[in-house]
C-alpha cells in the first residue's frame, strides 16, 4: 500500500508531465505554423482546442496536488484532461482518415491566410513561403504520418497518462 505522501507526489508528477506534454504538443503545432509557414486548416485548428482547454485544467491539477487539496479534486481534473485528450485523438483520427481518403472530409476547410501580404508585389513571395491549408491533403508527412496522425499518438499517450493518474486511488 502506498502512503498518502507518495501518492500525492505521484499525482503531482503525473499532472506536471501531462501538462508539459500538452504544452509541448500544441507548442510544436504553433511552431510549424509560425516558424515553418504551414497555415493550419480548419480541422487542425479544432484539434488544438482540447489542448487549449486541457493546459489550464492541468495547471489546476498541479496546483491542487501541490497544495495538498483533497486527492479526489486532482484525480477529477486529471480525468477531465484525459477525456479532452481522447476527444483530441478522435478529432485527429477523423482528420487523418480524411487525409488518407478513408472518408470525406468537411465540405469546406477555409481558414484565413495569416501573414499573407496585401502588397501584390509580395504575393508571389508569400505563395512560395506559405503552404495553403487543406483538410484532405497532408501538408507534411513524417515517418508516414501527417500532423493529424501524430496528434492522435500524442493525444492517446497524454490521455493514458492523465487517466492513469485519475484512476490512482489513495
Amino acid at each position: 500500500m502506498i502512503d498518502a505522501a507518495t501518492q500525492s507526489r505521484q499525482h503531482l508528477l503525473i499532472a506536471i508531465v501531462v501538462t508539459l506534454g500538452m504544452a509541448a504538443t500544441v507548442g510544436g503545432a504553433l511552431g510549424f505554423e509560425h516558424i515553418g509557414g504551414y497555415i493550419p486548416c480548419a480541422l487542425c485548428l479544432l484539434q488544438r482546442d482540447p489542448y487549449y482547454w486541457g493546459i489550464p485544467i492541468g495547471i489546476l491539477a498541479i496546483i491542487t496536488s501541490a497544495l495538498k487539496l483533497p486527492v479526489w479534486l486532482t484525480r477529477t481534473l486529471l480525468g477531465v484532461v484525459g477525456i479532452l485528450m481522447l476527444l483530441g485523438a478522435g478529432m485527429g483520427a477523423y482528420h487523418a482518415g480524411a487525409e488518407w481518403h478513408f472518408w470525406e472530409g468537411p465540405s469546406t476547410c477555409a481558414t484565413t491566410a495569416q501573414g499573407v501580404s496585401s502588397n501584390v508585389g509580395d504575393l508571389l513571395g508569400d505563395l512560395d513561403s506559405k503552404h495553403a491549408p487543406s483538410c484532405t491533403e497532408a501538408a507534411l508527412r513524417v515517418f508516414g504520418l501527417s500532423f493529424a496522425g501524430w496528434n492522435v499518438i500524442a493525444s492517446l499517450i497524454l490521455a493514458a497518462i492523465a487517466l492513469r493518474g485519475a484512476a490512482r486511488a489513495r
